[in-house]
């Protein structure tokens, strides 16, 4: 599995996202989602529905997965303070 596959997969399972994902040996990586759909929702159920998108990959083709999640608010601000 690639990290475009896991992107693409992300994308479609939550329409109203955009995921960065990385990774290079093919089994581990690391995801940041940035969506609306994640307002007033806990960090598990945010979590949940990127597992929820990838389906049974999470259980075949992906050993492990870091997630990170924001709505674009969050995002924004967050990327800002990375910019500085």
């Amino acid at each position: 599995m690639t990290p475009n596959e896991i992107k693409s997969m992300i994308e479609a399972g939550i329409p109203d996202s955009i995921a960065y994902v990385d990774g290079d040996d093919g089994v581990h990586f690391a995801a940041r989602v940035i969506s609306d759909s994640f307002a007033n929702c806990p960090m598990i159920k945010q979590h949940k529905m990127v597992y929820a998108a990838l389906g049974d990959s999470m259980e075949s083709a992906i050993h492990a997965l870091s997630i990170q999640t924001y709505t674009a608010s969050q995002w924004e601000k967050v990327s800002n303070q990375q910019a500085r």
